[in-house]
């Protein structure tokens, strides 16, 4: 059973807690920090999405386009929702003569109440460029397009985008595509399984890639840092970990966050690459485990650490605004090659 992670308590009493893995790796895909089972299979979701558009550079169809850095982060990210991430994804169809209509990932509400009740007040609903996913697909559509396909095909496993992304997840995962697991993610999108060592690696290979990754994908990579480092808000948004994080630290720690409790990061200065996972799937408590990490391998400054704590711990409030507890991380350490 994979340690306890997150505690809450409340009245000093232990109420709930999260269980997970923590993989940490370096440059020789050696650990050199863990708890719990790193070899237990999950998917990273939306930790995949900082790879899922290099083929598209690879190919030339990225600058075919004349797409930017911003719409590069955005298509990489798990956004909000909020205004300007609408009118990015808007403009990445605008570009490839696309429209909402075509994206295949459903609706979804902003995140943010405060963007929902706007639109509500123009008479207007969430569709599909709301989704967290819409810039993905803004940039997969672009596929399509340069090779006058039509857009329905887009998220078919066999589809040869996908099969070319499939590939790619092997050589920066490192693992065959034959043990790669099938599932669709909640936007429609092929995803994939394997162990949290594994996707600890593709981190660490985002930053420092191995020797059998071509030099083609190991420059596609380079653009996708350069991309979320310069335009972090497109990741995520206001008030999220993934932006704030590579926001405060400049881009010397880049993070992803995948749905179902999953955060990987890679620290480019070490070559190290880092996967957590949350047992239940908790949303939450892996930017609390990923904070008390960073802070306990001394891979952030005290100045850094003071703008991101509040991720890291908090009280619990009633709805009366009483604090009547608090949410802690526990069992992590400073402790390297601990195993």
């Amino acid at each position: 059973m994979n340690p306890i992670l997150v505690e809450l308590r409340r009245g000093g009493v232990l109420e709930s807690f999260h269980r997970g893995v923590i993989c940490v790796v370096d440059e020789n895909g050696n650990v050199v920090y863990s708890r719990g089972n790193i070899q237990q299979i999950c998917y990273p979701r939306s930790a995949m999405k900082y790879f899922q558009h290099l083929p598209i550079i690879v190919d030339g169809i990225f600058d075919h386009f004349g797409f930017t850095s911003q719409e590069l982060s955005l298509m990489c990210g798990s956004h909000n929702g909020e205004p300007i991430h609408e009118e990015v994804a808007q403009e990445i169809l605008r570009k490839i003569g696309k429209s909402v209509k075509d994206l295949g990932c459903g609706s979804q509400s902003p995140t943010r109440k405060s963007d929902w009740v706007n639109l509500i007040k123009k008479g207007l609903t969430p569709s599909a460029i709301h989704n967290n996913c819409s810039g993905k697909h803004a940039g997969f559509l672009s596929w399509n397009t340069y090779h006058d396909i039509e857009s329905g095909s887009y998220l078919n496993p066999e589809f040869e985008l996908q099969q070319r992304i499939k590939s790619v997840f092997s050589s920066f995962y490192e693992i065959k595509e034959s043990e790669l697991k099938l599932g669709i993610d909640g936007c429609s999108a092929p995803t994939y399984a394997m162990p949290v060592y594994n996707q600890a690696l593709s981190y660490k290979n985002l930053v420092a890639p191995n020797k059998n990754i071509s030099d083609d994908l190991k420059m596609a990579a380079q653009r996708v840092v350069k991309a979320v480092i310069e335009y972090p808000e497109m990741v995520a948004g206001t008030k999220r970990y993934c932006t704030d994080l590579m926001r405060v630290t400049k881009g010397r720690i880049i993070g992803k966050t995948g749905a179902d409790g999953v955060y990987c990061l890679a620290i480019p200065e070490k070559k190290w690459g880092i996967s957590i996972k949350v047992d239940d799937g908790r949303m939450g408590p892996q930017y609390q485990i990923a904070q008390e990490l960073l802070k306990h391998l001394g891979l952030i400054t005290e100045q850094e650490a003071k703008e991101l704590d509040p991720y890291r711990e908090f009280d619990l409030s009633n709805f009366a605004g009483n604090i009547v507890g608090s949410s802690k991380v526990v069992n992590v350490s400073n402790e390297i090659n601990n195993g």
